[in-house]
């Protein structure tokens, strides 16, 4: 049965299996599989890249993907692996050579914990490349950095929004890299303290550029878009939340970029995007470290080209605080039926600023550690 047909459907099976019978029907599922098989069930039920954080207390049916994500770490990726470490590897060639070894050091000083799932391989990286993705990861270990790596700025909304769109106690992307900021230019003798502030740095600068990682429109950046992507069609991935894969969000973190770079190996790519705007360098450099800023440049490449470029007008929404696709009236449900189909023409579009971004990503970053190691 299709996701449109399914979805009227929705309220008699919620009708017929009440919420805690529901959940015992799901975990008994789960606690039959053998333990090997627990994280493969997990991440089936669950977007490849997961929504951003539900903030809400679970119940009810929620405690079903409570228990569910109990077993597995989720991780949602602003540029996913490439992405992230190419950033880092552009910022090497422009970071000083001082900057550079009191980066290397104090990774090295206090490296991360072994114990620490990894979703990107850190096979023959270097500290400061590989440090680039650990923040996606740590969010299985401290959740409350979740609202971290995004900021909610609403579609058409004016350049004074991006300060109401980073709320305490949560906070957003820019707040975040203030204080991470902070504490890695502090005197603290916690080598520990600082290494990590310095991993937030490396990353959260990436998802800062993120342009999907800047807006909303009632979609949580995107996530609620299904997306035919090259003739891969949108499959509902979460009953409850009605969330899909392939989306918008996630073709940003990912499968553009996969198609971007070809076959060439990450390290070759970045170097060739540093090659490619080498004479923009200065001129971004120049303009200073001014990150509300950069996340405003990213809101509105969002609005012009993630969502302007579709081959489907998506309606702007009124604001709302949305905390599933299924909110604000079944959002992605009643996006399915644009039928949004991404292929040559979209990526052709959209590739001049998927490269843009990440290269211009490194260089700020080098800004940043240069200034914290003058």
């Amino acid at each position: 049965m299709d996701s449109l047909r399914l979805g009227k459907y929705r309220p008699r099976i919620r009708q017929m299996l009440p919420d805690a019978a529901l959940g015992r029907c799901l975990f008994q599922r789960v606690r039959r599989l053998p333990t090997a098989k627990v994280s493969a069930y997990a991440r089936s039920a669950m977007p490849k890249t997961p929504l951003r954080p539900v903030r809400r207390n679970p119940s009810g049916w929620l405690l079903v993907f409570a228990i569910v994500a109990a077993f597995t770490p989720l991780h949602a990726w602003g540029w996913g692996c490439d992405g992230h470490q190419a950033v880092a590897l552009i910022a090497e060639r422009h970071m000083t050579a001082h900057a550079r070894r009191a980066a290397d050091a104090l990774l090295q000083r206090a490296p991360i914990a072994p114990s620490l799932g990894r979703f990107c391989s850190s096979q023959g990286l270097d500290p400061l490349t590989d440090a680039s993705t650990w923040a996606d990861d740590v969010r299985s270990v401290r959740p409350e950095t979740g609202a971290w790596h995004y900021i909610d700025i609403p579609r058409e909304a004016p350049r004074s929004a991006v300060t109401a769109s980073c709320p305490a106690p949560e906070g957003c992307v820019v707040g975040a890299l203030q204080e991470q900021i902070a504490v890695l230019r502090s005197a603290s003798d916690d080598p520990r303290t600082r290494a990590d502030a310095l991993r937030f740095v490396i990353h959260l600068v990436a998802d800062l550029h993120q342009p999907l990682h800047c807006v909303t429109n009632n979609d949580m950046g995107g996530n609620c878009v299904p997306i035919d992507f090259f003739d891969t069609a949108p499959m509902e991935k979460d009953l409850l939340r009605e969330s899909y894969s392939p989306n918008l969000h996630s073709i940003w973190d990912s499968a553009l970029i996969q198609r971007i770079r070809g076959n060439a190996t990450v390290a070759l790519w970045a170097a060739s995007l540093d090659h490619d705007f080498h004479a923009r360098a200065d001129g971004w450099e120049k303009e200073g470290i001014n990150l509300s800023a950069w996340a405003w440049e990213s809101h509105q490449l969002a609005d012009s080209m993630a969502y302007g470029r579709l081959p489907v007008p998506d309606p702007v929404e009124k604001p709302q605080l949305v905390r599933s696709c299924a909110d604000d009236r079944h959002v992605s449900s009643r996006l399915l039926r644009l039928h949004e189909r991404i292929s040559e023409p979209y990526l052709n579009a959209v590739a001049p600023t998927v490269n843009q971004q990440i290269a211009q990503a490194g260089v700020r970053l080098a800004m940043l550690l240069n200034q914290v190691w003058p």
